[in-house]
């Protein structure tokens, strides 16, 4: 039965204390929690049934299915508050220090593991011993990347003259062959910017590498979820919302925006109408669009020109543990990483591994059965377990415009949170945060939104909020 359509809700006069976030993704979420953690009194609209926008899980049988691997770095610093402020940080740990396996499958067996590890050095010495040691590079190759790495750590990633420059030029002026970027700067790089150093803003490459590598000894190490990420970003985080306060509306689709005679804001949904006196719009750039009311930016335009790259999820199930490791990295192959989500799927026999392949436009619409074809044969030869188990399920699930394309150019392109229409905000990993699009990303996001909007608001900010510069 549906529901009847609810009124309005009337306010008179302006009380600087309602706010409607539109978007219930990681962005949405910090935004609605950092308001609300401010006295504010916020709605969450978000149109699908859950929050968690595209790291979310669904039930498969038995199974819970992550829509892709995400993973994060220690030094998401704003992603781990997010994750404090939930109460999720032991569902999700870090490892005590880098260890990346990267296998080349073109090497004969017994010789094909390298590791990228780290030392507890201080940059960048932590790196040194894993760099002069690692298989998959000539000893010219090995030193030449230590010399990049040196040129890299002089550059400024705000500089905007940078990102009309990409990446790969770069490496390549930098003395970088065909062979140290596959198997070294795309390793890291495809994974964090979802795109291959040809295609990506030197400005973002410059910024994951010196933040990730070249920052401090552990500022590379990997976090992921050890259940599945509804549990974190659905569960959680809408209990965490629950307790501050938040109303969240599921199933609710923001049509339409305008701003009232008296500066405040109308949200119309098709069952109500919603007035305010700010509002975040943490939805994706196409959709921010076509919500946003005239005059809200100079350029509106440029937010359809902010490119979309897609993701590729490769899901196997095999009858009988294959991996004895919770993830490797994969050169010589079209597999980039392979990770274990036996255990946080449910699986109570076999083994379930999921395979993330960014930057994957050759491969997105491919039919289910032709990806069958390319990938089991590719994890045979990359994992000698695979060939003699048997593959109980194969599926795979694609995120078409999983993130902004973080192509030369791209920098000019993102907003900041604030706009020129007063009392409105954006978020969203593709806006201006100095990021590519991650998880970091987005709550740097929402917490630049909630900034924005306290400071109009004439709201104190929380104590305990994660502190960030806001971009120009």
């Amino acid at each position: 039965m549906s529901e009847a359509p609810r009124p309005a809700r009337a306010h008179t006069g302006s009380t600087g204390r309602d706010a409607v976030v539109v978007g219930g993704g990681l962005a949405g979420v910090t935004a609605a929690l950092a308001l609300a953690d401010a006295g504010v009194r916020v709605t969450l609209l978000e149109g699908r049934p859950r929050l968690g926008g595209l790291a979310f899980s669904f039930q498969r049988g038995d199974l819970t299915v992550d829509n892709g691997q995400h993973v994060y770095l220690r030094c998401c610093t704003a992603y781990r508050w997010f994750l404090d402020r939930i109460e999720g940080t032991a569902l999700a740990p870090l490892q005590n220090r880098l260890d990346v396996p990267v296998v080349d499958v073109d090497k004969p067996e017994g010789r094909r593991l390298g590791r990228l590890r780290r030392d507890p050095l201080p940059v960048p010495l932590h790196l040194g011993r894993s760099l002069a040691a690692y298989p998959h590079l000539s000893l010219t190759e090995r030193a030449s990347v230590g010399r990049a790495a040196l040129a890299l750590k002089g550059l400024d990633p705000t500089d905007p003259a940078l990102d009309d420059q990409d990446f790969g030029t770069w490496l390549a002026r930098h003395g970088q062959s065909a062979r140290a970027i596959e198997a070294l700067w795309d390793l890291v790089g495809v994974a964090t910017l979802n795109a291959v150093a040809g295609d990506a803003s030197l400005g973002l490459a410059a910024m994951v590498f010196k933040t990730g590598l070249l920052s401090e000894p552990g500022a590379a190490d990997i976090g992921w979820a050890h259940v599945p990420l509804g549990d974190l970003h659905d569960k959680l985080a809408r209990k965490a919302l629950d307790s501050a306060g938040v109303r969240t509306e599921l199933r609710t689709r923001v049509t339409s925006l305008s701003q009232n005679a008296d500066g405040r804001w109308s949200v119309q949904t098709p069952g109500e109408t919603i007035d305010t006196d700010a509002v975040v719009l943490a939805v994706p750039q196409r959709e921010t669009h076509d919500l946003l009311p005239a005059g809200a930016l100079d350029d509106p335009g440029r937010l359809l020109r902010i490119g979309t790259a897609p993701i590729l999820n490769v899901h196997v199930v095999y009858d009988r543990p294959v991996l004895a490791r919770p993830f490797l990295a994969a050169l010589g192959t079209p597999v980039q990483w392979v990770f274990d989500r036996t255990a946080a799927s449910g699986l109570r026999e076999g083994q379930y591994l999921a395979l993330s392949q960014s930057a994957a436009r050759d491969d997105i619409d491919a039919p289910v059965a032709d990806l069958r074809e390319r990938y089991l044969p590719e994890l045979e030869r990359l994992i000698p377990g695979a060939r003699t188990a048997r593959v109980r399920d194969f599926f795979v699930t694609r995120e078409r415009t999983a993130t902004f394309a973080p192509t030369p150019g791209v920098g000019r392109l993102r907003p900041g949170a604030r706009t020129e229409a007063p009392g409105l905000y954006l978020a969203g990993a593709w806006t201006a945060t100095g990021w590519p699009a991650t998880m970091e990303s987005a709550v740097r996001s929402g917490v630049s939104a909630a900034d924005a909007a306290l400071d109009a608001l004439g709201r104190p900010r929380p104590r305990h909020l994660f502190q960030v510069e806001e971009a120009a």
